[in-house]
């Protein structure tokens, strides 16, 4: 009955060695189809190796319905303890859904800046029409020059250092939303991104979230700046972003990863406290990882590596 349900189940006694593994949890875990007796017995550390999904299953990770990513799965994992001691932990997978979710927040990111182009793009025209209204001909005319060529000089910056068409475009739009806030946004000098990304889906949530959260932080600073370094080292993808901001406290740079952590208010309608850890997910899943630094100038730093990001 255990081996044919579709959730893995995997049971340890009190010494942290396994007792029992089905089917589903050998599939999820990476183990060979038939290796549940040669498993039998032996430590979960020496089966699993470490990392957080053997620290979740042997308990040194607590809580209900925990994140891990096993090779290129992302499984949500469940402990409860037994009397005798030992323990009997569920797995399920979240790939699909990990993957949609990505996808659905790379679509609201590009929504976003659109969303503000578009706010943009009406003030402008009110304007033009304004000065249509009073006869101001010739000013319009200048006005209308001066912001075709503002635009086209932000998305020429931005698309002759970044060449994915999606990653370009999401930060041209977030250029805009930048501007709205009154925090400039700009490349650094030693960005440059060709167009051989793996998975620029992944990419565009990762730098949207980051560069996000750098915009709340760097908004309320004496002089708002948010930078953003994106280059290539061989087949390797490397990112910093860098704000402003009041930083973060070296005690809490990894405390800030974890899924539910946030300093902002909650909402009713939107779960707080993912975006950092969901960062995190996507650079461990490419093999990669992600930390929190201080900036040369003061502020905060993030930097997301990912090996084997370009093709």
């Amino acid at each position: 009955m255990l081996h044919s349900i579709r959730e893995g189940v995997i049971a340890l006694d009190p010494g942290g060695r396994i007792r029992l593994v089905n089917d589903e949890a050998a599939r999820l875990l990476g183990l060979a189809p038939d290796s549940a007796d040669a498993v039998a017995g032996r430590p979960l550390d020496d089966v699993l190796g470490e990392g957080r999904t053997t620290d979740v299953l042997s308990g040194r990770v607590a809580g209900r319905d925990l994140l891990t990513v096993q090779g290129r799965r992302v499984l949500v994992a469940n402990r409860m303890p037994t009397r005798d001691g030992g323990a009997v932990a569920t797995l399920r997978d979240r790939t699909e859904l990990e993957h949609l979710s990505r996808e659905l927040d790379s679509t609201r990111g590009l929504i976003d800046a659109l969303r503000a182009q578009d706010h943009e793009h009406a003030n402008r025209l009110h304007t033009v029409l304004g000065l249509l209204e009073l006869g101001l001909h010739e000013e319009a005319a200048e006005f209308v020059t001066e912001v075709v060529g503002v635009h086209r000089s932000t998305a020429e910056q931005v698309t002759e250092k970044v060449h994915d068409p999606l990653l370009a475009a999401l930060l041209v739009g977030k250029t805009t939303v930048a501007a709205e806030r009154g925090v400039p946004l700009r490349l650094a000098d030693s960005t440059l991104l060709p167009d051989r990304l793996v998975d620029p889906g992944g990419l565009v949530t990762i730098v949207g979230n980051l560069v996000d959260n750098a915009l709340d932080a760097a908004a309320g600073s004496a002089a708002p700046l948010v930078e953003v370094d994106l280059h290539a080292e061989g087949r390797t993808a490397v990112l910093h972003v860098r704000d402003s901001g009041p930083g973060v406290p070296a005690a809490r740079r990894e405390e800030i990863f974890t899924e539910g952590w946030s300093t902002k208010q909650p909402s009713r309608h939107r779960e707080r406290g993912l975006g950092l850890a969901l960062v995190r997910r996507l650079a461990q899943r490419q093999g990669g990882s992600a930390w929190a630094g201080e900036a040369a100038d003061g502020g905060a730093e993030f930097s997301v590596v990912l090996p084997e990001a370009l093709r």
